[in-house]
């Protein structure tokens, strides 16, 4: 399963619909504030090293509902992979590198090699794999800067993110549900972005 797509091609060659991906890499690139996010984390060349979350998902939101261009609200999440060098503390080392550049993000830094330990999960292999659990499909997005060219993780595609569809990713139609809903809940996604919308699942057989 691809990681990455290059925004470069005439067409996405892993079925993620070329002009939404498209719309979406225009989007970062003509954003200079999250632009000098990805640069910031591009210069530290961190392995499977991406800016993910609300960094991209609150992007297309407003842009969505016909927002002016705002800086990101909350934590930058940068997350990378690397078995390797999972010490926590390594984590921190980098939020202080990137704080020391651009104070005026809230950094938060996740190797997700280590992250399954605290949900519960087998060992993920990348950055994809471990964004494949996280609980909304349209949060599972991220982006980096390589060679000056935006480039996009998107595990679960861009549909949902772009149809402004709330949908829970395949771990967390289950039990973990609750957590789902209670996110939307916390967030206050619908207040905040009104045309979203939380599709119906199917019924149990």
């Amino acid at each position: 399963m691809p990681t990455w797509v290059n925004p470069k091609s005439s067409e996405s060659r892993f079925g993620m619909e070329p002009n939404r991906l498209s719309a979406l890499c225009a989007l970062l690139a003509n954003d200079p504030v999250r632009l000098e996010a990805l640069a910031a984390v591009a210069a530290l060349t961190l392995p499977d090293g991406w800016i993910g979350a609300g960094f991209v998902r609150d992007a297309v939101w407003d842009h969505l509902h016909g927002r002016l261009r705002s800086p990101p609200t909350g934590d930058v999440d940068v997350i990378w992979f690397s078995r390797t060098r999972a010490d926590p503390a390594i984590d921190r080392d980098i939020e202080w590198r990137l704080s020391a550049v651009l104070p005026k993000f809230a950094w938060s830094v996740k190797n997700q090699a280590r992250m399954h330990h605290r949900n519960g999960d087998r060992a993920y292999e990348s950055a994809a794999d471990a964004m494949m659990h996280w609980p909304e499909t349209a949060t599972a997005v991220a982006a980096r800067l390589h060679a000056g060219t935006v480039e996009i993780n998107a595990p679960f595609g861009l549909d949902d993110l772009f149809a402004l569809r709330l949908r829970p990713t395949p771990a967390f139609v289950g039990e973990r549900r609750a957590i789902f809903d209670g996110r939307v809940a916390s967030k206050q996604w619908l207040k905040r972005y009104p045309m979203l919308t939380i599709p119906s699942l199917p019924a149990s057989p």
